[in-house]
């Protein structure tokens, strides 16, 4: 028979001794009635995410103060959680100094600008073979795309000319146009097949192919100033645009490019595998940190962007 474990032979320490993860200068602070956003960002605990946010703040408002780079990689969900006026906005103050969208990213762009809409029922037109098939959507994004490379543009530069020039009503909430009128590279990375555009009649595979390598080319170009203090975002990317960051990252150091020391920030509902892989750990490694914000799109980005304003531009 085994002899019980005897409680009177444990060694104990002072509570006052021990270093603690939670202290009461951390804790968050109710607010009154009618108070200020700055009241209400500095009111959140200073514990794990409320940290977390913090620090991103913190490193944006660095990276711009130095003239780094601040490169916001995007999937269509941004766009269809309401979010292109922010975007646009970050882009109108100099906050964002490029942008990386997927194929879904010029589709949900367009259709916004085109008919204020987007975002079809796809359980629903599945079902009888409409869902993808909208005329508009089809024809104007292949035509432009296949106009802008014979004109020796990327698929991003020209989607976003032919919406700018296009005359439509609501532009205003397109984050291509905007890149367009502000001089910002909006780069477009395409996987044939994924998109809806690709079924359509006036698809062109060796147009989508070299529009989508030139904005490769373009963002690897843009990524050069994340060097040393610049920040990047994947925002609602799972597996695209976190494989074209790290194979961007790969080529520019094989270049000689020292891509060290910057923040790396993956936002999204649910971390996944290859933003976490490829966005907060690998690149990192040489020097750097990332940072992984967990939550809606709809919440998050708005609450970081009026952080960013306020530390920016409202900060006495």
């Amino acid at each position: 028979m085994t002899e019980d474990i005897d409680f009177r032979k444990i060694r104990t320490s002072s509570l006052r001794e021990k270093k603690h993860k939670v202290d009461v200068e951390d804790l968050s602070k109710p607010l009154a009635p009618g108070a200020s956003f700055r009241d209400f960002f500095d009111s959140l605990p200073r514990i794990l995410a409320g940290s977390d946010l913090r620090e991103v703040v913190e490193a944006v408002v660095r990276a711009r103060k130095q003239n780094r780079g601040v490169v916001m990689a995007m999937g269509a969900h941004v766009i269809k959680c309401g979010l292109s006026p922010l975007v646009i906005r970050l882009m109108e103050e100099k906050v964002l100094t490029a942008i990386a969208m997927n194929g879904a990213g010029i589709i949900h762009d367009f259709e916004l600008a085109f008919t204020g809409s987007t975002s079809e029922d796809v359980a629903d037109e599945l079902k009888d073979g409409s869902f993808g098939m909208a005329e508009e959507t089809g024809s104007f994004l292949n035509k432009a795309i296949l106009r802008g490379v014979k004109e020796g543009l990327g698929i991003g530069e020209a989607t976003g000319t032919a919406l700018a020039e296009s005359g439509f009503s609501n532009t205003e909430f397109s984050i291509l146009a905007a890149g367009h009128r502000l001089g910002i590279p909006v780069t477009v990375h395409v996987a044939i097949g994924t998109d809806t555009i690709h079924f359509h009649p006036d698809v062109s595979g060796e147009a989508l192919g070299k529009g989508s390598l030139r904005d490769f080319k373009r963002y690897a170009s843009a990524l050069r100033n994340l060097d040393n203090g610049g920040v990047y975002f994947n925002i609602g990317s799972a597996v695209v645009l976190p494989e074209v960051f790290l194979k961007a990252l790969s080529l520019l150091r094989n270049l000689g490019h020292g891509m060290r020391n910057f923040t790396t920030v993956n936002l999204d509902f649910i971390q996944h595998y290859r933003p976490v892989e490829n966005v907060l750990k690998r690149p990192v490694l040489g020097g750097g940190k990332g940072i992984a914000l967990t939550g809606h799109h709809e919440i998050l980005l708005p609450l970081l962007a009026a952080g960013i304003f306020e530390a920016l531009f409202h900060h006495t």
